[in-house]
């Protein structure tokens, strides 16, 4: 025991020991000397991979004095310095010629005005402890910004000269940094994402299509003895969109602290105490904190929201909404929604025509202030069931919404308890709440009163529901807010719901991440495909398989789904050995596991691979890329009379290990045998003729549109028709949202503000020619994508900026035609991605109050060539066979 204890004291007395040692020494200043430094900082910003000479900032450089006022006499390495910066230069950070550089023929006092400059130069008071900045001493009446400029020169003396990792406060807030220690010199590496500081900002809910800023700070102290030589300091920013890294930008933040020579001084004033002594040298001194404070950036010269409106107009018309200049005004008008006051939105809202008010009221729903939504609640009547599709839209802009807030669910919550006179839009705040609940539980909020209130409305409205309707509704609701507890209810009504309740719970289910899919939901799956208690519609088992076949399976679940192969109605065994092949193909996780299961020869063999029919399941690329990439999918299947059942068209993006569902388009049929006098699959004899689709926008469910209902609307649709394909999800969406203020090391603040708009038209359809025995149905997609990206640095006396931006317009159709004039019949699919332009823009510029500006733009248009998708060779195949058949045959219905 003795040693014990002894190595046990030893460890503790060697542990203190090191603690006081870092405590032990720091830099030093004499009592009768004054340091002579010349100070230099200086901001660029540009592309991450641009060169100075093209970079756009400034530059200021001041001489500074540095003495010693008072040392504590209990304690030498506690000093009160005095630090004075004097002659003020402002220049550019680039060599320009004259005519480019916008402070040629001016100075400092110009510049920054004569309260500025005496502001500037009046001196500052650190406490220096053992080479810890303690306590800053100034002035209240001086401006943030210069107080800000002050605090990142004191910054500066925050030193230690042991090695090791501290956390101390500076100019950027309370940050971890490591110090190493060679001869002379010391280095400190900040971690600058560990800064606590208050700002203000948001961000876009998922990282795809958010924005990455990797930092890096670092600051080199040459001392002699105890004495700062010089500092270099250098800070850098790269925020770049994670979709398309393209749109980026640096900002570097440089800072140079160089000891020129020293000169006779004041004497030390007398004193005990620190407070004493600061207010004998001047009692108009106050202490203020070292992290800098928050600045307010107001918008100068930009118009009035009516004005702005006015200018832009003409962008926001039905007409005009494919086009990349919507894309581009929607993001330009959400930033000045979010400067307008509600009564300047709603008399904007009274005054506009029916044509362009659904955009306006996308634009007004996804700035996401207060005075916005109040405006919307206020002109929107719910009660009386007018206007449906400005509720709709204003609905789902809240479920696409990038930063939601609680005010915006309450809201919702509100209206679904109050009177709703049209009971499409009633079902749609409930699907909406879902989507907003997992915004928020996504923000760490899912404990607040009111996401708990909106989590029961689901809940409990799910499970009072009776009418097949309400079901399906708060199904929907569920499939968008994910909710764990919510995983019995789906059991249950996939299990034993009838077909669409079933097939909405499945699909729910599906959306799930795989640490709730656990044992007794594979078990339900399982019981659900192999139809161990009740027969399921196709759509209904095949959804189960996914589930099951994407979400870690045994051996003996893959092994059994393989050996059902054969033993299932004629399309679903097809579809179900597409699925296996496109598992493989594609190298998807379970591919390994398959593998292993067709070593067995019971299972892989002729009889069970040599299935036909028409159904498929395929994926592949779109683009592919070290940190991002996108993929497509397509899943079709056909009754065994060779009617569409089900196709399922889906495109996810990925950035590293994130995903998003950026588009599901499903089309769902049935109940159609008899209008070819086939006979139904087993399970579907009475199901109820019906045709309808169903979409996923950005990861939120959408309410399902049907194309008819009924053998009665099925006819009089089909002799009515116009041709024309049916709205699915029509308007403008914000898809990155991300405002951040990145406080600099020198007291700059650097505003990064990245926006994302969509215009998008999902449009679909399903056509029939009972004279030319075929059916149509398509999938199209239209849309124009604008991202820009804004830095700016504005202290007021000198403004520098870039703006990057990326805008493409774009179409993706998916068609198929099945010609049932003959047996087998003939299925072709075909995915189309249109011909598309690729815009970038680059402009910088820097300004100065008096109206003297620089200004350099570029840009670059390039156009990719359209191309059809490949799927699996069997298609094309078969395409050329409808090819030939559609020219030797005169003009068809359609």
């Amino acid at each position: 025991m003795i040693p014990l204890t002894l190595l046990f004291f030893v460890c503790i007395f060697c542990t203190f020991s090191a603690s006081l040692q870092v405590q032990t020494t720091g830099p030093r200043l004499n009592n009768d000397k004054t340091y002579k430094y010349f100070y230099t900082t200086e901001v660029l910003i540009d592309r991450p991979r641009g060169s100075v000479e093209d970079s756009v900032g400034y530059k200021i450089s001041s001489d500074v004095d540095v003495s010693l006022v008072w040392r504590n006499p209990a304690n030498k390495d506690d000093q009160l310095i005095r630090i004075e910066m004097k002659n003020i230069k402002v220049e550019s950070v680039t060599e320009r010629p004259q005519d480019k550089n916008i402070f040629t023929g001016t100075n400092a006092a110009k510049i920054l005005g004569d309260n500025y400059i005496k502001s500037i130069q009046r001196p500052f008071l650190v406490q220096w402890s053992f080479g810890k900045v303690k306590s800053f001493f100034s002035y209240k009446d001086e401006s943030t910004v210069l107080l800000n400029l002050k605090r990142g020169l004191a910054s500066l003396f925050q030193i230690q000269l042991n090695p090791g990792s501290v956390t101390e406060v500076d100019v950027s807030g309370n940050c971890k940094a490591n110090y190493q220690t060679r001869q002379n010199q010391v280095t400190k590496v900040k971690d600058i994402a560990s800064c606590k500081i208050s700002k203000a900002g948001f961000s876009t809910y998922n990282m795809v299509i958010g924005i990455s800023n990797k930092g890096t700070s670092s600051t080199i102290y040459i001392l002699d003895e105890d004495l700062i030589k010089s500092v270099l300091a250098e800070e850098n920013h790269v925020l770049t969109l994670n979709s398309y890294n393209a749109v980026a930008a640096k900002i570097v933040c440089k800072q140079k602290l160089e000891l020129k020579s020293t000169q006779a001084g004041s004497k030390e004033t007398p004193g005990k105490q620190i407070g004493t002594v600061v207010k004998a040298v001047d009692a108009k001194y106050v202490q203020l904190p070292l992290a800098a404070d928050q600045m307010k950036s107001d918008c100068k010269g930009c118009p009035p929201l009516a004005q702005h409106w006015q200018a832009t107009r003409e962008h926001f018309e039905p007409q005009n909404l494919s086009k990349a200049n919507a894309a581009h005004s929607f993001l330009s008008l959400i930033q000045s929604l979010r400067r307008a006051k509600k009564s300047e939105i709603l008399k904007l809202l009274k005054s506009e025509k029916e044509d362009v008010l659904p955009q306006l009221v996308d634009a007004i729903t996804f700035a996401q202030t207060a005075e916005s939504l109040e405006a919307m609640l206020e002109f929107l009547d719910f009660t009386n069931g007018s206007r449906p599709l400005l509720q709709e839209r204003f609905l789902y802009a809240c479920g696409l919404a990038s930063h939601p807030d609680e005010q915006m669910l309450k809201a919702l919550v509100a209206k679904s308890k109050g009177i709703i006179g049209n009971h499409e839009i009633r079902e749609t705040v409930v699907i909406i709440i879902g989507a907003l609940i997992k915004r928020l539980c996504k923000n760490g909020m899912c404990d607040f009163p009111s996401i708990l209130e909106a989590k029961k409305l689901i809940l409990e409205g799910l499970g009072k529901a009776e009418k097949p309707a309400d079901i399906k509704t708060h199904l929907l609701g569920l499939k968008n807010a994910i909710l764990p507890e919510g995983v019995p209810l789906l059991l249950k009504y996939a299990e034993s719901g009838e077909g669409p309740v079933s097939s909405i719970a499945i699909s729910a289910l599906q959306k799930y991440d795989t640490r709730f899919i656990n044992e007794e939901v594979k078990k339900a799956m399982n019981r659900i495909y192999h139809q161990n208690y009740k027969i399921h519609e196709k759509t209904v088992r095949t959804a189960a398989a996914d589930i099951i076949l994407n979400n870690n399976p045994s051996y003996m679940d893959v092994k059994n789904l393989l050996l059902s192969i054969g033993d299932l109605p004629l399309e679903m065994n097809k579809y179900m050995l597409s699925v296996f092949q496109d598992i493989l193909q594609f190298e998807m996780p379970t591919s390994k596991l398959v593998r292993q299961v067709l070593k067995d020869m019971r299972i892989n063999n002729y009889d069970r691979f040599a299935k036909t029919g028409s159904s498929s399941a395929f994926s592949g690329y779109v683009t592919r890329g070290l940190d991002s990439s996108s993929t497509y999918s397509l899943d079709i299947l056909y009754s065994g009379s060779g009617i569409l059942r089900r196709s399922n068209m889906d495109i996810f993006l990925y950035y590293k290990s994130t995903e998003l569902h950026a588009i599901q388009v499903v089309i769902e049929a049935q109940g159609l045998e008899s209008l070819i006098a086939a006979t139904a699959d087993e399970g579907e004899e009475e199901l109820e003729s019906f045709a309808g689709m169903s979409a996923v926008l950005f990861d939120v469910q959408l309410r399902p549109v049907t194309f008819f209902q009924g053998y009665s609307d099925l006819m009089s649709k089909m002799f009515s028709a116009t041709g024309d394909p049916i709205s699915v999800v029509k308007g403008l969406v914000l898809l990155t949202d991300h405002s951040e203020i990145i406080q600099l090391q020198s007291g700059f603040k650097a505003n990064a503000e990245f926006q994302g708009g969509l215009s998008i038209d999902i449009s679909g359809g399903m056509d029939f020619s009972l004279w030319y025995r075929e059916s149509k149905t398509s999938v199209n997609n239209r849309g124009a994508v604008v991202f820009t990206g804004n830095i700016t640095i504005d202290s007021g006396f000198v403004n520098a900026g870039m703006e990057t931006r990326f805008e493409s317009e774009s179409s993706f159709d998916f068609l198929t035609t099945v010609k049932f004039s003959s047996y087998p019949f003939l299925v072709c699919m075909q995915m189309d991605k249109g011909a598309f332009p690729l815009r970038q823009y680059l402009t910088k510029y820097e300004s100065l109050p008096s109206g003297k500006s620089y200004i350099s733009r570029k840009g670059r248009v390039q156009t990719v060539p359209g191309s059809e998708l490949p799927l699996h060779q069997e298609n094309s195949n078969m395409c050329r066979q409808v090819t030939a058949e559609q020219d030797s045959s005169p003009d068809s219905w359609f």
